[in-house]
């Protein structure tokens, strides 16, 4: 029995053997004991403070029975507050409605290799980035192929500015254009007409305004202006439609996902994957990742949502790296997992970890 198991056990029985001896001098002592203790184990876990509270949704979004996530890259919302699970698993697209029935699969014969982002327009078309294959693909809700940007499985020279050397997420401007961050071997942003064709890339490698440390997530508001989550960089940087650079967020640690609300004067909402290791200096740190934060549209940070080190509690993070927020300000996080586990602890996880949650907006 594993250690944690066995402090689990300890509890459980000190807690019943308190019990037992509360019966033993009233049975309505001990019963109302018994009761009170059931009821605030079953309270539920609230993230945030101020008007940013989230209420813990656990084992959200159910799967058929032999089926698994395999791992969490993105998620997007559509009009109705369909949930779409872009995965590493063998249904690379998983649907779902708000409160997590299973709907539907799709892209099992598309052809992605490692599936990464995912982001939606106001038609409810899907944009769909596969890093490993190098490509985005616009697809329908049910999941017909419509347009392919880039050549699957033929990349770019490494760092050329050309489209796309593992390209990582994309964005649409309110006038249908399509940005896409380009990503893990091109520190470059392209920005392309709504029928797929290049007009212009801006950034390159560094740590100067402008320039990109890991590109690796995109989003745009109603105005138009592009944010990009600047990865390596810990920051994200504001761009006008025309790639010029307007501004920065700082103190983020290590930003992956980015969602931006639509109106005037957006939240931002960003999954951070926090540190890179679990070496002595950084396991079981709090405030520093991973975890999600809410930052106004002039860069301030409002709330920030786990701040306990990473962990597969209630409440707890892995490994943020796609995110989300549907009609009613509820957030869905998705985490690749299983992936970065081997990565910060150089072996697989015994079972698969949980690779999407959750987050109901407390009114």
């Amino acid at each position: 029995m594993c250690e944690l198991c066995t402090l689990s056990r300890r509890r459980f029985l000190r807690g019943f053997a308190s019990g037992a001896a509360v019966l033993g001098t009233g049975l309505l002592g001990g019963a109302t004991a018994f009761l009170t203790t059931t009821a605030r184990a079953a309270e539920p876990v609230i993230l945030g403070k101020g008007q940013y509270r989230y209420r813990v949704l656990e084992s959200w979004g159910e799967l058929p029975p032999g089926m698994t996530f395999g791992d969490g890259a993105a998620i997007c919302v559509d009009s109705k507050d369909n949930v779409y699970a872009f995965t590493r698993g063998a249904h690379p697209v998983i649907v779902f409605d708000r409160d997590g029935k299973f709907l539907r699969t799709w892209g099992e014969d598309i052809g992605f290799t490692n599936p990464h982002g995912a982001s939606i327009g106001p038609d409810d078309m899907l944009y769909l980035t596969d890093d490993h294959g190098h490509t985005v693909r616009k697809c329908t809700p049910d999941g017909k192929l419509l347009m392919t940007i880039g050549t699957p499985k033929m990349p770019a020279p490494r760092f050329s500015g050309n489209p796309f050397n593992r390209c990582t997420h994309t964005a649409l401007s309110p006038t249908g254009e399509i940005y896409v961050s380009d990503g893990y071997q091109n520190a470059r942003v392209h920005k392309y007409s709504p029928d797929g064709k290049l007009l212009f890339s801006w950034g390159e490698p560094g740590t100067d305004p402008g320039q990109f440390n890991l590109v690796h997530n995109i989003a745009c508001d109603d105005d138009g202006w592009v944010y990009v989550a600047d990865r390596e960089n810990h920051r994200v940087q504001v761009f006008d439609g025309n790639g010029n650079y307007q501004g920065q967020w700082n103190n983020l640690a290590r930003p992956c996902g980015l969602f931006v609300a639509r109106g005037k004067s957006p939240l931002a909402f960003i999954g951070e994957l926090g540190p890179e290791s679990v070496a002595t200096l950084t396991q079981g740190v709090p405030n520093i990742g991973p975890r999600v934060s809410i930052v106004s549209s002039k860069g301030d940070v409002l709330a920030h949502l786990g701040t306990q080190a990473l962990g597969e509690g209630a409440g707890q993070f892995i490994a943020p790296h796609g995110i989300a927020v549907d009609s009613r300000g509820d957030i869905y996080v998705a985490e690749v997992s299983n992936t970065y586990w081997a990565i910060l602890y150089g072996k697989k996880p015994d079972h698969e970890l949980r690779s999407f949650q959750k987050l109901v907006k407390v009114s």
